[in-house]
């Protein structure tokens, strides 16, 4: 299974072609995508983009992008949900480690889906979450 899941940053350079992410990000959305597997983002991530919206750090294009992809059933981009599965493997995120909620529940969802991440974050690549940036 090539199935990945981006983070925020890592959603959002991919779609836009940022030259800030990394080789191995793209290489693996890339590859998910070509062998028919999701790029799972969480539900978080999207609150996260409108937050960032509503500070004035990114566009409203860039976050229709980010929404038109995930509603895309064509596109390889799949909404994860905040269910009880990734409440319950929160606790696995040591807290010491990645002490942001956010990335904590970001780095849980990866874990009860049993995909890599993809993020530049260094207290999670650090941690015991599997990353790929």
């Amino acid at each position: 299974m090539a199935a990945v899941l981006a983070d925020t940053h890592a959603i959002l350079w991919y779609l836009t072609a940022d030259a800030r992410i990394s080789r191995a990000a793209t290489t693996a959305m890339d590859n998910a995508t070509t062998a028919g597997d999701p790029i799972f983002v969480s539900a978080i991530t999207m609150v996260e983009i409108q937050y960032l919206v509503e500070k004035g750090r990114l566009s409203v294009d860039e976050q229709r992008m980010v929404v038109a992809a995930v509603d895309d059933v064509q596109n390889p981009t799949r909404l994860v949900p905040v269910d009880r599965i990734v409440v319950d493997t929160l606790g696995q995120v040591n807290r010491d480690e990645v002490p942001d909620m956010p990335d904590r529940i970001i780095a849980a969802t990866a874990l009860a889906l049993g995909v890599p991440l993809l993020s530049r974050d260094r207290k999670i690549r650090v941690s015991s979450v599997e990353t790929i940036w």
